[in-house]
C-alpha cells in the first residue's frame, strides 16, 4: 500500500488575503511540500482588468508578489517547497517578471514557470459572428470588452512542474486546479482517473478560500477560538485522492467536520455535477470524521468524465458607477435615510433630464442598519442609527460626478441628524459587467514558458456529457401529536452561503443526523423562495447530500446581477445564510429542548491576546 503523502497549505483565499497565511504555512512543521495560492474570484478580474485600463503593466495580484513571496522566497527555496498561484490574473508575464525581478534583488533564482492560453480575447470577433451569448443572461456578447479568461483545468501546471519548475504563475484558471496539479504530479494519476482525480478537486475546493476551511465564517463562530493567530488550512493527501484537513500546530480556528463541510458546500450548485475542466465531480456521499485533535479526513469523491468546453469569464465595461453614503441619526432614522437616498438621486434624474443627458442605467438605496435586506423579515424599524447607500450608473462619467456632488448637501438640506460625509466626495469608476460563457477545448492551445524555453500542453479531450444524477431521497418526516414550538434555524444547522454570478447557495448541515428529515419539511423550496422574496427573483433548488447529512439550496435571479453588476449591500450573498439561520421553525418540544439546549451550550472561546 501506497503511504506517501503529500502535504499543501492553502495560504490565500483572495485577492487582498492576509500574508500571515504564507509565512505561517512555510514554517509549519511538519514542513510542507506545496504552498498554493488562490487570488482569482470573478469579482476580481473584474477589478484587475479595470486595473490594467490604468496601467497596462498590472492586471496580476500585486500581494502575491510584494507581501506573500517577498516575505517568504529565501524560505521556500531552502526548504524546497513548491509554490503555484493563479495570481497572474490577466497577465501573468507581467506577475513572472516582477517575481523573477524581487528574487535577484534577494539572490535567489527561482525556475519560474508561466502559463499561457487562457486569454481567448482574440476569438472574440468571432465568437460573437457564432452568436455566442453569456451563459446565465442569454445577452450577446458586448462590443467592448475587457477581457476574457478560460477556467483552465490542472494540466498545465502538471506539465510546469515536470520541467521543474520551483514557482508556476497561472492566469485564470479553476481555483482546485493549483491544488490537484501537484498531486497529479507526485502520484501520477492519470487524466482518466476520475475519482482520485475528483478527491484532488475537492481538496483544492476546501483550501482554495483560506481561513474558511478552518473555522473562518463558521456558524458557532464563538467556539473559534484565537481568531487573531487564525490557522491557514493544511491537507496532508493520500494517493487514493483522501485527505485530512488540519493546520499548523499552536494557530488558531477550528477543524471539524461541519467547519469542514461548510466549506465543501461553498460556492456550488448541483452536488452531484460540480463541473470542472479536468472531470465532474459528485460530492454528495463525502463523508467527514474527526481522526484527532484539529483533524478531519475527508474521502469518498466521486468522478466522471468532463464536457470538452471551458467556461470562460469575461468582463466588459458598461460604463461608469458612483456609490455615496451618508449616515442619520436619531428617530425614525431609517425613514429619514430612505427619503434621503431618494431625493438625491430624483434631484439629480432631474439635473440629467435638464442637460438632456440620459438617466442612469442603475439607482439603488439601500440602508444599513435598517434590515433592508431581510425585507418583510425587518425587525429594526425603530434603528437610531442608519447609513443610507446610494449607488448609481450611468454611460457618461460626467453624469456621476454630477451625483458625487449632490451627497453632501444633504447635511444641511433635509433630515435633521444627517452626518457622516466628511469622508470626501465620491469618485465615479468603470462599471465592470462580468460575463461568462462556454467554449471548445480545442480552440484554446495552452504552452508552458520556463525562462525561455516553451512547452505544448496537450488539450485531453474526454467527451464527457454532463447529465444531473437522479435526486436522491431521504426519510420523510414524521409527524406526532407532541405540542411544538419555535425556534430558530440555528439550533437544528449549520450554514454557509456563496455566490456564481446571479445565483447564491445555501448549505445546511443539520447538527444531528436524525433532524434532517425535519429540516427537509419545513425548511422546503417554497419555504426558502418566500423568506427571500424581496431577494430571489428566481427558482430556487434543493440538492440532498446524504454524506454531510446536508441539503444545498440553490437561488437563481438571487443577487442583482451579482458582483460589480449588483447594487446591493451584499453581492456576493456572504450573508443569506445568516438570514436563513434566522427561520423560526415549529419542532416539537422535545426537540426544541434538545436543540436550545446545545446551542446554548455551544463553548466560547477568545482570542488569546486581548485589547487594553
Amino acid at each position: 500500500m501506497d503511504q506517501k503523502i503529500i502535504r499543501i497549505g492553502g495560504a490565500s483565499g483572495f485577492w487582498g488575503d492576509s500574508h500571515m497565511g504564507a509565512q505561517q504555512l512555510v514554517q509549519a512543521e511538519p514542513s510542507i511540500d506545496y504552498l498554493v495560492f488562490d487570488y482569482l474570484a470573478e469579482t476580481t478580474m473584474a477589478i484587475l482588468a479595470a486595473a490594467r485600463m490604468k496601467k497596462p503593466e498590472l492586471g496580476y495580484a500585486t500581494d502575491f508578489v510584494d507581501s506573500a513571496m517577498k516575505s517568504v522566497l529565501p524560505q521556500v527555496m531552502a526548504k524546497g517547497i513548491k509554490v503555484i498561484a493563479n495570481a497572474g490574473g490577466i497577465h501573468p508575464e507581467g506577475c513572472a517578471k516582477a517575481l523573477q525581478a524581487m528574487a535577484q534583488e534577494m539572490g535567489l533564482n527561482p525556475r519560474i514557470a508561466v502559463v499561457h492560453g487562457d486569454d481567448v480575447s482574440a476569438l472574440l470577433p468571432a465568437l460573437r459572428a457564432e452568436g455566442v451569448t453569456d451563459m446565465f443572461s442569454g445577452a450577446a456578447l458586448p462590443e467592448k470588452m475587457l477581457s476574457a479568461n478560460a477556467y483552465l483545468g490542472a494540466w498545465p501546471i502538471v506539465e510546469a512542474l515536470r520541467h521543474g519548475a520551483d514557482i508556476v504563475i497561472t492566469g485564470r484558471c479553476v481555483d482546485s486546479a493549483v491544488t490537484l496539479a501537484p498531486l497529479i504530479h507526485e502520484f501520477g494519476w492519470q487524466a482518466t482517473d476520475w475519482d482520485r482525480l475528483a478527491g484532488g478537486s475537492l481538496g483544492g475546493h476546501i483550501i482554495e478560500c483560506g481561513c474558511q476551511a478552518t473555522g473562518g465564517l463558521f456558524t458557532d463562530w464563538q467556539s473559534v477560538p484565537n481568531w487573531p493567530q487564525m490557522g491557514y488550512p493544511i491537507i496532508e493527501c493520500a494517493a487514493d485522492g483522501s485527505f485530512v484537513v488540519t493546520k499548523a500546530p499552536g494557530t488558531g480556528g477550528l477543524i471539524s467536520p461541519a467547519s469542514v463541510g461548510e466549506q465543501l458546500l461553498y460556492e456550488i450548485g448541483d452536488p452531484g455535477a460540480y463541473i470542472l475542466p479536468d472531470v465532474v465531480c459528485d460530492f454528495r456521499h463525502v463523508r467527514m470524521t474527526q481522526v484527532g485533535d484539529q483533524r478531519v479526513r475527508v474521502e469518498g469523491a466521486k468522478g466522471s468524465a468532463p464536457p470538452d468546453t471551458y467556461k470562460v469569464s469575461a468582463t466588459a465595461v458598461a460604463g461608469y458607477r458612483c456609490v455615496g453614503s451618508l449616515v442619520l441619526i436619531g428617530p425614525q432614522a431609517a425613514a429619514k435615510a430612505r427619503r434621503t437616498g431618494e431625493a438625491i438621486v430624483r434631484r439629480t434624474r432631474h439635473m440629467l433630464k435638464e442637460l438632456g443627458w440620459p438617466d442612469f442605467t442603475q439607482a439603488g438605496v439601500q440602508l444599513f442598519g435598517a434590515e433592508t435586506l431581510y425585507g418583510e423579515q425587518a425587525r429594526t424599524a425603530d434603528s437610531r442609527e442608519v447609513m443610507v447607500r446610494i449607488s448609481v450608473s450611468h454611460k457618461q462619467r460626467e453624469a456621476l460626478a454630477l451625483f458625487a456632488r449632490e451627497i453632501a448637501p444633504a447635511g444641511t438640506s433635509w433630515a435633521p441628524g444627517t452626518t457622516g460625509a466628511s469622508g470626501g466626495r465620491p469618485s465615479p469608476s468603470p462599471r465592470i459587467l462580468p460575463l461568462a460563457f462556454l467554449l471548445n477545448k480545442a480552440r484554446v492551445p495552452v504552452h508552458v514558458s520556463i525562462h525561455e524555453a516553451q512547452h505544448p500542453v496537450q488539450t485531453i479531450l474526454h467527451h464527457g456529457q454532463v447529465v444531473s444524477p437522479p435526486a436522491l431521497t431521504w426519510s420523510p418526516w414524521r409527524e406526532s401529536s407532541e405540542p411544538q414550538q419555535s425556534i430558530p434555524l440555528e439550533a437544528l444547522a449549520w450554514a454557509r452561503s456563496g455566490d456564481k454570478g446571479d445565483i447564491s447557495n445555501i448549505g445546511l448541515i443539520a447538527r444531528r443526523p436524525q433532524w434532517l428529515p425535519l429540516i427537509a419539511d419545513r425548511v422546503s423550496t417554497a419555504v426558502v423562495k418566500a423568506y427571500f422574496s424581496d431577494l430571489v427573483k428566481g427558482r430556487v433548488e434543493r440538492f440532498y447530500l446524504p454524506g454531510l447529512q446536508a441539503f444545498n439550496y440553490v437561488m437563481h435571479e438571487a443577487l442583482d446581477g451579482g458582483g460589480p453588476a449588483s447594487t446591493r449591500v451584499d453581492p456576493l450573498g456572504k450573508g443569506m445564510a445568516q438570514m436563513l439561520l434566522d427561520l423560526p421553525i415549529r419542532v416539537p418540544q422535545s426537540i426544541a429542548r434538545e436543540a436550545l439546549s446545545e446551542l446554548a451550550a455551544r463553548p466560547v472561546a477568545a482570542d488569546d491576546d486581548p485589547v487594553q
